[in-house]
């Protein structure tokens, strides 16, 4: 308290008994694979369509990342993170096959100037100069050109000309010259005088190098978290929520990755959402498998058993601009979308299927209501076509064989009262550790909860019902306060999706009756 020492009249600013907590975002992708151009193994924020070109380039044949980014943004997603990564970048010294830059080049009356200039000299602003010739009454066809390295001249040819004579400028100058050649690009009576006048050589921008999986290797996903490489680099962006690598299907279908490397990638993903606690990775099945061979994979072979994971088939197919034809591409990018889109229109705790996947011309394969009745129960999200309902997502199951996380609502929910908890009692730490601190604990998390309720988001038709806030005497005993320790614990009720929806019907004398389950 402040000490009054005059009299007067005093006005104090006093905090509010309790601080609110501010949902976290939920909608944050992250995507790692190959691109045209752009940073290797870099995180870059990209919020748009053409912020991804102007950063990373278009479409390419042997790449799934750029459509799957444009699935994203055109299925409702927002804000999300690319990583691109080449051949052995996570082993190297982090940077991608470059492209041979052109040299520097330019047109000067009838001749093509390009700089042959070597080591230090090629670094340097080239410019061209061309003056009057010097001597006493120079013929009216003569010149002087002058060659200029940042600047200062270097070379000087005078009384040149652009006839073919022993003074020739090309002669001359491709003769002598250690900066420039010349070309001559018109021929005979056509050929043009330079004519006085000065400009500089400039290198046209490189053509990038297409990407290819070739010798792309499962170290080159996984990464490292000390070199910030592959999903290791992922580690230190806190908004992040889902994952995704669509051209690992990629390398597998070109052959640079066999099955085993494509799941020991995948459980990387798995491991790295696992660790982080706040993102779910949206995993491909291996190309061309069909629904026993899906089912096989995720039983016999991969055995993923994660909350933190989920699974969909079968790939999409969409328009390649690059080719003019359609191909079939990985799910996972339209899927991530349609996590945002419907975070945004219903919120986290809505499962999101029931869902139209935008810009899926078809699928791959056409489930049959038994094949879906294999690929379900062991967690695989199925993408059904309906007539006259589109293309639609139809499962929203995690890969965990806990029926407790075993829906992805439920697992994105937990993330996001977790992430927003956290970020917003961090005022706790160094407070006074006694009844009144416990009060405003209880006062803050209770208030958020009531608002996620009222939102949907948590199951009972009261407040006490969807959730319980402890923290007292009995959560905090004496050796705990000793240790420094706060603990309140914190149960809710979250809402689980209706997957399974009855209605019983039967005959009575009066007529039929229609109950609802």
């Amino acid at each position: 308290m402040p000490n009054y020492l005059s009299p007067g009249v005093y006005v104090e600013e006093m905090p509010a008994g309790t601080r609110p907590i501010e949902g976290v975002g939920t909608s944050v992708a992250a995507f790692v694979g190959l691109a045209a151009k752009g940073p290797v193994n870099e995180p870059v924020l990209v919020s748009n369509w053409s912020q991804f070109t102007d950063a990373f380039g278009e479409f390419v044949e042997s790449s799934y990342l750029a459509h799957s980014v444009y699935g994203w943004f055109l299925n409702g997603g927002g804000n999300c993170f690319v990583v691109r990564i080449a051949p052995n970048s996570s082993k190297g010294n982090g940077t991608a096959p470059k492209a041979i830059t052109p040299p520097k080049q330019a047109e000067l009356g009838g001749y093509q100037v390009t700089a042959i200039a070597k080591g230090a000299q090629a670094e340097k602003r080239i410019e061209l100069s061309v003056e009057p010739a010097g001597g006493d009454s120079p013929p009216d066809d003569e010149f002087k050109l002058v060659v200029k390295l940042d600047g200062k001249p270097t070379e000087t040819y005078d009384n040149v000309t652009t006839k073919g004579a022993d003074n020739n400028v090309a002669t001359k100058v491709n003769t002598a010259s250690k900066v420039i050649n010349l070309t001559e690009t018109s021929q005979g009576s056509a050929l043009t005088p330079i004519g006085q006048g000065s400009l500089e050589l400039v290198a046209p921008e490189p053509e990038p190098v297409p990407p290819t999986t070739e010798n792309l290797g499962g170290s080159d996903y996984i990464g490292d978290v000390a070199q910030r490489t592959g999903f290791g680099g992922l580690e230190a962006v806190d908004e992040i929520t889902m994952v995704a690598a669509p051209d690992l299907a990629a390398a597998l279908e070109q052959g640079a990755i066999d099955l085993d490397t494509f799941k020991a990638v995948q459980l990387g993903m798995i491991a790295h959402c696992e660790l982080m606690g706040d993102r779910v990775a949206i995993l491909d099945t291996p190309p061309g498998l069909n629904a026993q061979g899906v089912h096989d994979w995720r039983v016999n072979q991969a055995g993923f058993d994660s909350k933190f994971a989920t699974m969909y088939w079968p790939w999409v197919e969409v328009f390649d601009p690059t080719a003019g034809s359609n191909r079939f591409i990985p799910p996972s990018g339209h899927m991530a979308g349609i996590w945002a889109r419907n975070d945004d229109s219903r919120g986290v705790h809505k499962a999101p299927a029931n869902e139209v996947v935008r810009g899926a011309l078809r699928l791959q394969t056409t489930i049959t209501k038994a094949e879906h009745d294999l690929l379900n129960p062991v967690g695989i999200n199925c993408v059904r076509s309906f007539p006259g309902r589109g293309v639609r997502v139809w499962g929203a199951r995690t890969l965990s064989s806990d029926a407790e996380w075993r829906y992805l609502n439920v697992r994105r929910l937990f993330n996001y009262l977790e992430e927003s908890i956290l970020m917003g009692t961090q005022w706790v730490v160094f407070e006074p550790n006694d009844h009144q601190l416990w009060a405003r604990i209880r006062r803050t998390i209770s208030a958020f909860l009531v608002n996620e309720w009222r939102k949907g988001a948590l199951f009972g038709t009261t407040p006490d019902e969807a959730f319980f806030v402890k923290c007292d005497d009995e959560t905090n005993p004496a050796e705990g306060i000793d240790a420094g320790q706060v603990v309140c614990q914190i149960g809710v009720a979250p809402v689980k999706p209706a997957e399974f929806v009855v209605f019983q019907l039967s005959q009575f004398s009066g007529g039929t009756s229609l109950v609802a389950e």
